[in-house]
């Protein structure tokens, strides 16, 4: 260890206590971060990278979780008796109020889903400046002045006004750039970034990294950057730690590890990258078309008088026309706002379009009844892009995919019905005794595999999939849309994939379209 040295982890190794035993979530990880670096620690869910990070600040609930053995080393600025001879203090000796001075002072975190990490009923001037005044004691006129310019410095539009609003008000980079702002607002030394971009578009996405880069270059911070997307990695960071199953099993700098890696499991990662960004899809659709949508529009009011008369709309789908053919899987891409969410939910009349016709076998669905539209959507399926916010987390996973079951009245018996969930849980590679479990209790890649479980039980003709693998790590991706391949090959179904991701809705689409601003602009 050198004078340049800020965090050093030694042989870190964490237990966890499960219904099944103990599990070795980390085994004797070490590596180092070095002042004014970005290290990028990279690996699929449950290879330990998010359990890392959450040690480093005692985040960790205990029990379940028991550090076995180890130690953090920091090079704080807080005073404190646990300092070695080289000034470095070990967080994990650190008592509760030593460690409270450090988490957001001396490091501080961004975690993956800002939405889940504001609080949704205070603003988010409010929440950056409880954090200043926290850690700086000084007045609220202060504390908001500083946050004004904290949102000015993350580029946030308008930042007096965006001080006043709630989380639910902005956009998801917006959000990011609040969390952001909040993070910075003590000057950190060193600042956890906990997969910040996941859920964001390629074009946000790029405007997030950015700020990271140039915030981390003004201000000398380190970051520890926490990623699934080797994409990401080459573009914000200096060296990079591979994890798989709690260790580390490869780490060097980026250029290293790209053009020359060494464990099999890296190999393997880069592998999937250049699979989705080679393979192509071929065309499986015959002539007839299926989906017919014409001169489709949906407007939200965003201006309105008094008594609540609209005066301004805001076009989220303006004039949309296109069709899908029998059988193919037709790719919409777009960034956030493009409209390509809402679209797909008129499509379903989930939101009632203004105008125009959605013609399914040639049936206009927005000329249907309620009861009509019931009986049709056994026949029309949509899988969102968190299937845990879609299940019920008091459901065992089993009944909830049996429930469009019985809401159609399919199947006389109840044996009959448990019988068919067990069929096609095996077929997206799932296993009969998940049936009594509950949805916390699987992966991310799980938990997808059980929200197309549920939309296939109905054998529809048609499916939406919207962002369903843009939250999974690469090799969990991969998996996933090998198995929307073969699945459709199976039930024959029709599909559009929605994604901000063009490599991922090239490589299972048999044709692309591109939506920006509420209008296709190629492609149909």
């Amino acid at each position: 260890m050198d004078s340049n040295t800020l965090l050093q982890i030694n042989n870190l190794s964490i237990d966890f206590a499960t219904e099944s035993g103990t599990v070795r979530a980390l085994q004797d990880v070490s590596l180092e971060i070095k002042r004014g670096e970005i290290v990028a620690i990279v690996g699929e869910s449950g290879s330990g990278k998010s359990v890392t990070s959450l040690s480093i600040l005692q985040l960790l609930p205990v029990p379940p979780a028991k550090y076995v053995k180890g130690e953090i080393l920091f090079n704080s600025s807080a005073e404190s008796s646990a300092r070695d001879s080289a000034g470095m203090i070990n967080l994990l000796q650190l008592p509760a109020e030593k460690m409270q001075a450090i988490r957001g002072n001396d490091i501080a975190m961004i975690f993956q889903e800002p939405m889940t990490s504001l609080n949704p009923v205070y603003t988010c001037g409010d929440q950056v400046m409880e954090a200043i005044r926290l850690h700086q004691r000084v007045s609220s006129a202060v504390a908001k002045q500083r946050t004004i310019e904290l949102f000015a410095k993350v580029k946030l539009p308008d930042p007096t006004a965006i001080v006043n609003r709630y989380p639910h008000q902005l956009s998801g980079g917006q959000k990011q750039r609040v969390m952001i702002a909040m993070a910075m607002s003590c000057n950190p030394a060193l600042l956890i970034a906990d997969e910040p971009t996941t859920a964001l578009d390629k074009a946000v996405e790029k405007t997030i990294l950015q700020l990271i880069k140039e915030l981390q270059q003004q201000s000398g911070m380190s970051v520890i950057f926490i990623t699934h997307d080797l994409e990401v990695v080459r573009e914000i960071a200096d060296r990079v730690v591979v994890m798989y199953k709690g260790k580390v099993v490869e780490q060097g700098h980026v250029q290293q590890i790209y053009e020359f890696p060494t464990h099999p499991y890296t190999k393997e990662l880069l592998g999937y990258r250049n699979a989705l960004h080679n393979k192509k899809a071929h065309l499986a659709a015959t002539d007839s078309i299926l989906l017919k949508v014409e001169n489709l529009s949906v407007w939200f009011p965003s201006k309105k008088t008094f008594l609540g008369k609209p005066l301004e709309y805001i076009k989220a789908v303006d004039d949309v026309s296109f069709d899908v053919k029998q059988g193919e899987t037709l790719g919409l891409v777009g960034g956030s706002g493009s409209g390509k969410t809402t679209l797909s939910r008129a499509l379903l009349r989930l939101i009632e379009p203004n105008g125009g016709k959605i013609l399914f076998r040639g049936q206009d669905i927005t000329a249907c009844s309620q009861a009509q539209l019931r009986s049709l959507r056994k026949d029309m399926q949509l899988v969102f892009q968190d299937p845990y916010s879609s299940l019920n987390p008091a459901l065992p996973i089993g009944e909830a995919i049996m429930e469009p079951l019985r809401v159609h009245r399919l199947y006389k018996k109840e044996s009959q019905r448990r019988e068919k969930v067990m069929n096609i849980l095996e077929r997206v590679n799932l296993l009969s005794e998940h049936f009594n479990r509950y949805p916390h209790e699987f992966s991310g890649g799980q938990r997808q595999r059980i929200v197309i479980a549920r939309a296939l039980i109905l054998n529809p003709s048609f499916i939406i999939y919207d962002e369903s693998v843009s939250a999974l790590d690469v090799s969990i991706q991969a998996q996933v849309l090998q198995l929307l391949n073969d699945l459709k090959k199976e039930f024959g179904f029709t599909a559009i994939f929605i994604s901000h991701d063009l490599s991922v809705v090239n490589y299972i689409s048999d044709r692309v379209i591109r939506m920006d601003k509420g209008r296709i602009i190629s492609g149909a």
